[in-house]
């Protein structure tokens, strides 16, 4: 007799094939036949990036939008070819690869071109050229070899950059960094809108692939989020509002149907995937889409990108003016439940493995949150936000004692969401002094995006002793740098709201000695500075 069918595998199955061929529909070529266009407005408004640094190449990515906020970026719906080229220098005098991409409606007109065969640990300049138009330089780098003694690693870890709530000045401060690669973890771009906090527009919320294409192109002509992907290469993750606030897997608030859901995240993951510097083979198929990978930068370090969003499990503890999504709860009898998951077991078990054969001296987890505990204590209990890793305590003690149980050191999960800076010790047993610090954490706070009150934070802080530090009132990125004897993260940061002209400063500096799990501060914070204006 055949086994029975799962039923809520076969409605999902039902849901990604419908959503995949709604998708389909919209993302479908028009047939015409390839043109050479002449451009008479610059089709490159959106620059030029890269990302994805292995030792023998990177990901060029660039769009053709003359008109980028228009339906089809003001390109005509034919194939169109370009031309790359990628040099030792920025003057091209000595070109190492060129090469000719052809690209069309289906995706945007966006390109990426996989390249590969390059020497390893060097500096690269690239560019494109379509229809007598060259795009602006962009700078990049390969990876060490991966059997190299590096002495040092520095990366800008980045999150959440609300386009209504504040100017991308982070972004411009990053450009200008002497960086090896930006680590953006999630919150690329807010489907929400909230007039009280309101400094510049994005649009009405996206609903359909046209919509979120113009939503990013939107965040794409900030010319200091340009610089910064024109910059450094990325590596990037992504969290919810990509897509919807809150989602987990095939749900969302707003579409607690799988099937309407589903087709909401094909858009918005077909339109990420265009926008970004990701390899071909990443492209999504339908609602599906691999974002989690794995980098080497020598032996110094090896980084894990994580997915927390389209393999999670529902969310524990709803309630009836809430059935999906986060929200603040007391605990119940689901949310210790073995079977929960926040990475889905298939990505645990991968990390774990990963993390278990891992020869090099830092272990870098990116994922979109805090990993850290964050619930705060009340007359009636403790009071926790379901969609955070509180909301999913069995898999956080699943990912922390297999690193206590391999007895693997020199782990640092690097994370955002919170819209705060964070240094934290991850223990098993969270906040309890005789559970071992296991980890450290390092959590970046928003590029923009409003934090959480001061006496909110103010409890935060002080029902949860694993938080060395943590300060929701300021905006920025951290800046990571890493060597065989300390990672160093230097908190950077600024007023909110971030206005056009402001400046940031060092909010606080901690350090992780290498072989010794936990944060250390090596300059605590200070008072909060007046904001600086640039002259």
């Amino acid at each position: 007799m055949a086994p029975m069918l799962d039923r809520r595998a076969t409605l999902q199955q039902l849901a990604r094939a419908g959503a995949a061929l709604a998708l389909a529909r919209l993302a479908a070529p028009v047939l015409a036949r390839p043109e050479a266009p002449r451009f008479t407005d610059d089709p490159f408004t959106l620059g030029v990036a890269s990302g994805m640094p292995r030792p023998d190449g990177v990901v060029l990515w660039t769009r053709l939008a003359p008109q980028p906020l228009e339906t089809g970026g003001g390109m005509p719906p034919v194939a169109v070819k370009l031309q790359w080229e990628l040099a030792d220098d920025e003057h091209f005098g000595q070109v190492r690869q060129r090469g000719e991409v052809w690209t069309g409606p289906e995706r945007a007109h966006a390109v990426h071109v996989d390249v590969k065969g390059l020497p390893p640990g060097r500096v690269y300049h690239y560019r494109f050229h379509c229809g007598g138009a060259t795009s602006p330089v962009g700078r990049t780098r390969t990876a060490p070899p991966d059997d190299a003694e590096v002495g040092l690693l520095r990366l800008a870890l980045a999150s959440c950059q609300h386009y209504e709530q504040g100017h991308f000045v982070a972004h411009r401060e990053i450009a200008r960094q002497d960086l090896d690669v930006v680590l953006f973890v999630g919150d690329y771009l807010y489907e929400t809108s909230n007039p009280d906090f309101r400094l510049r527009r994005h649009g009405p919320r996206p609903t359909t692939l046209a919509g979120f294409r113009r939503h990013h192109a939107q965040y794409k002509l900030d010319p200091d989020l340009r610089a910064a992907h024109a910059a450094h290469p990325w590596i990037l993750t992504w969290d919810d509002h990509e897509v919807e606030n809150d989602y987990a897997a095939d749900r969302g608030p707003l579409h607690r149907d799988p099937q309407a859901f589903l087709a909401l995240r094909a858009a918005a993951y077909q339109a990420y995937f265009e926008h970004l510097p990701l390899a071909p083979w990443m492209a999504p198929q339908g609602p599906d889409m691999r974002i989690h990978h794995r980098y080497t930068w020598g032996r110094l370090a090896e980084l894990w990108t994580l997915d927390g969003r389209q393999f999670r499990s529902p969310h524990a503890c709803p309630s009836a003016e809430r059935p999906v999504g986060g929200r603040i709860s007391g605990a119940c009898a689901e949310l210790m439940d073995p079977q929960r998951t926040m990475l889905g077991f298939e990505q645990e078990a991968w990390l774990q493995r990963g993390l278990a054969h891992s020869l090099r001296h830092w272990k870098l987890l990116g994922q979109g949150s805090q990993i850290s505990p964050w619930s705060v204590a009340t007359p009636l209990g403790r009071r926790l936000f379901t969609d955070a890793w509180d909301g999913y305590p069995a898999a956080r003690e699943r990912l922390l004692a297999g690193i206590a149980e391999a007895r693997i050191g020199n782990v640092i999960a690097l994370g955002g969401d919170v819209h705060r800076h964070v240094a934290a010790d991850l223990r098993v047993i969270p906040n309890e002094s005789r559970s071992p610090v296991v980890a450290s954490e390092f959590v970046t706070t928003s590029i923009t995006t409003r934090g959480l009150p001061g006496y909110a934070q103010g409890l935060v802080r002080s029902s949860n002793p694993d938080l060395k530090h943590a300060r929701s009132d300021e905006r920025g990125y951290v800046l990571l740098s890493l060597d065989a004897q300390h990672a160093r993260a230097e908190f950077r940061a600024t007023r909110f709201p971030v206005a056009a002209e402001a400046r940031l400063h060092t909010q606080a500096v901690y350090a992780v000695e290498s072989g010794r799990a936990g944060v250390q501060a090596e300059h605590p914070e200070g008072p909060s500075p007046a904001p600086a204006i640039e002259p």
